[in-house]
């Protein structure tokens, strides 16, 4: 499951970050409203974080934007503002839950776990072909068999199925994977070795890869595979 935390509070959204990646979450950042809406347009999240002050473009607007594009992913509003007239607000704009700050790490994972469940009716399994990819139990099988992956290379993948018959450049893939730990110039090369051993690990008829390379343009996976 991949998380999307958004905060212009850089302590918090380290906590919140490494609290939640100890739950086996998946975690992305932004701390700003604008690289907010980048990602959120370009990468397929399963909840979302997202305070209401932020700067370039405040959250209410992050939500509003998100809402009106027909996204229906699920988003808890994080604030220090204890108005009511706020938390009216955030639940208008399509919301589905409200935390005030301060809050316990407890309460704010019980509102996700509450949440997630609540978001249960979408397949949590992504499917290409013989290939199947569960989300939550982050187990991947062929045709059955288990395939035993890094966790880089889970992420990839999974990346690639929620984008499937779509393709998808190295840079967005790999800011998805590395997030702000990708270094354009001393990791140019990472995305290719980790498609190289993904391809190895994953056995097709005639061995055709299951991952196609589209020249100039990045990867792409579907179910002709």
């Amino acid at each position: 499951m991949t998380i999307l935390i958004v905060d212009d509070d850089l302590e918090l959204l380290e906590q919140l970050s490494k609290a939640l990646e100890r739950k086996r979450y998946q975690i992305e950042t932004a701390d700003n409203g604008e690289t907010a809406l980048d990602k959120i347009f370009s990468v397929p999240y399963d909840l979302i974080l997202l305070d209401i002050m932020l700067p370039r473009l405040d959250g209410l607007s992050v939500l509003r934007e998100i809402r009106q594009a027909g996204l229906n992913i699920p988003v808890l509003m994080l604030t220090a503002r204890s108005d009511v007239e706020d938390r009216v607000k955030g639940l208008d704009y399509g919301a589905d839950d409200y935390l005030a700050k301060p809050f316990s790490m407890a309460e704010l994972m019980a509102r996700i776990r509450a949440m997630l469940r609540r978001d249960g009716n979408r397949d949590p399994v992504l499917r290409a072909g013989a290939i199947s990819l569960d989300t939550r139990s982050r187990r991947v099988t062929q045709n059955g068999t288990p395939l035993d992956l890094t966790a880089k290379e889970f992420s990839i993948l999974e990346f690639l199925l929620h984008n499937k018959g779509s393709a998808v450049s190295r840079f967005n893939m790999a800011e998805h994977v590395w997030g702000n730990e990708f270094d354009p110039f001393s990791m140019s090369n990472f995305v290719d070795v980790h498609i190289k051993n993904l391809r190895k690990k994953i056995k097709t008829p005639g061995d055709v890869p299951i991952i196609r390379t589209i020249r100039g343009i990045g990867f792409i996976i579907d179910d002709g595979i």
